[in-house]
């Protein structure tokens, strides 16, 4: 198994109980597509770097977690039609 991060933005807007709802549903993604998480951080409202869909602000999470290689592509495919999530990105990390 390799070892992966997930960062995700999620839109601002979004209540706490939307927001957790939407982190739950790409933990199941992982985990359904044979990953586990190990940890998840929520770094919490940043400014975002440019503006996106007129949005200058997006709620950042990372979660770290274990899969096989095809798992990633899976989680992108998933994560890529959530209208909450604003960017993404999954990169291996190196052991």
């Amino acid at each position: 198994m390799n070892k992966y991060e997930l960062t995700v933005v999620l839109n601002a807007k979004l209540e706490d109980e939307e927001r957790a709802a939407e982190i739950e549903k790409v933990t199941g993604y992982i985990t359904r597509f044979g990953g586990a998480v190990t940890n998840i951080d929520e770094w919490g409202k940043k400014r975002l770097a440019y503006e996106i869909q007129k949005m200058k602000e997006g709620f950042y999470y990372f979660i770290k977690f274990d899969g096989e290689s095809n798992t990633p592509n899976e989680l992108e495919q998933n994560i890529r039609i959530m209208e909450s999530v604003i960017r993404y990105l999954c990169v291996r990390q190196e052991a």
